[in-house]
């Protein structure tokens, strides 16, 4: 049975770091920012939960393209913060799908409260 030879993407990975990451930094931090939104304003959940898997592909991408860094060796304080930025999205990601039906009922509230301070400031 023939093996999977995965240098060739590895070594493309390393050769286009820069461009990888220019691409997939604000990825991350543009999907997870949507996802809370969506979650915050109680969107539909099939588009939170699109939001969430694209997310995650962008998050994964992050972490198998810093883990070809580490498998050659290379361990700077770089790859460690994007490994962390990766599982911090990975992660907001998760607990905002996981928790989006609370944040429905906390915004209703304080859009409540906030038309009764406006009612009351403008009717004394």
């Amino acid at each position: 049975m023939p093996s999977l030879e995965l240098s060739p993407l590895f070594e493309f990975s390393r050769q286009n770091c820069v461009a990888i990451c220019a691409f997939l930094v604000p990825a991350n931090l543009g999907m997870t920012i949507q996802t809370l939104l969506l979650g915050f304003f109680g969107r539909p959940q099939w588009q939170l939960r699109a939001s969430v898997g694209i997310g995650a592909v962008f998050g994964m991408t992050m972490i198998l393209h810093v883990a070809t860094w580490f498998a050659i060796g290379v361990v700077t304080p770089i790859t460690f913060i994007l490994i962390g930025l990766a599982s911090l999205c990975l992660t907001v990601n998760g607990l905002t799908l996981a928790f989006s039906r609370y944040y429905r009922h906390y915004f209703s509230l304080w859009v409540m409260q906030f038309r009764h301070t406006v009612y009351q400031a403008l009717h004394g």
